[in-house]
């Protein structure tokens, strides 16, 4: 069994204050993009997880479905590695989603749609996302999706800079908290549900407001050179710009090659 595991962007992310499970309240867009890892998942004798070393998530999500569904952890998996490690992109939780339901669907009694929901909750907060069709709005922490229908005729540069060492996510929630970034979290999440329901066209995307958690100058670069909207995805270090056509994206990834690793890309239903 094969699939590919692609990357996510954040359209827009609100964040509020901590809740009493210790995370934080959040208010995002998660849209697929089409640039993605490869992932194969075959049975075997014991669980093995090849072709990424530095694999914990995936080992992880298998150990916890074999727990579910009361047998032992027996697929050998293989990840081809195409994308970013640690730069908001998502890598990483859409390899854990894509062989967490390649394996379900290998298994005689698979779990169900709510029961795998909440295996992928339990692993992070947007694995659930990458078992969805099409853009889907979270919330709580980021584990409560709903499907929004926004445009998809879009071209996305995504852009991972040079030399960008990513904080670890407890720290750069700890750095938002320090700053008192939750003030205001009501207002701002009324707004961003606002913005998202005004979408008609794509240009209407540049209505969402910035990302809470990351800024980057390179938001700016990247709208100079004729994106209509542009941000930081989760928490990143890696930026995006939307483009209404392609030839706009391929000139700016162009113009971008010396700030770092960029991908022209569209966005993706599913995996």
């Amino acid at each position: 069994m094969r699939a590919s595991a692609p990357a996510k962007v954040n359209l827009g992310l609100v964040v509020g204050p901590l809740r009493g499970d210790g995370k934080h309240e959040l208010l995002t867009v998660y849209q697929r993009v089409g640039i993605a890892d490869r992932i194969d998942v075959d049975p075997a004798e014991r669980l093995s997880v090849e072709g990424f070393a530095q694999d914990t998530l995936v080992r992880s999500a298998l150990e916890r479905l074999a727990e579910r569904a009361e047998g032992e952890p027996a697929w050998r998996v293989r990840i081809e590695k195409r994308l970013p490690v640690a730069a908001g992109l998502g890598g990483g939780s859409s390899d854990a989603a894509t062989a967490l339901r390649l394996a379900n669907a290998s298994l005689e009694y698979p779990l169900g749609v709510v029961e795998l929901h909440e295996l992928a909750a339990s692993l992070g907060a947007d694995v659930p996302f990458f078992l969805r069709e099409g853009p889907q709005l979270g919330s709580g922490d980021g584990t409560t999706l709903d499907a929004v229908d926004l445009p998809q005729d879009f071209w996305i540069v995504v852009l991972l800079p040079n030399g960008t060492q990513k904080e670890s996510t407890r720290a750069v929630y700890e750095a938002f908290d320090a700053r008192n970034g939750a003030e205001g979290w009501e207002a701002r999440r009324d707004a961003f549900k606002a913005a998202i329901e005004a979408v008609r066209r794509p240009r209407d995307l540049a209505g969402l407001p910035p990302n809470d958690l990351v800024r980057s100058p390179l938001t700016d670069e990247l709208r100079s050179l004729g994106a209509f909207h542009a941000d930081v995805s989760g928490a990143g270090p890696a930026v995006y710009g939307l483009f209404h056509h392609r030839a706009g994206a391929d000139r700016a990834q162009r113009a971008l090659r010396a700030r770092g690793q960029a991908w022209v890309t569209a966005p993706a239903w599913y995996g």
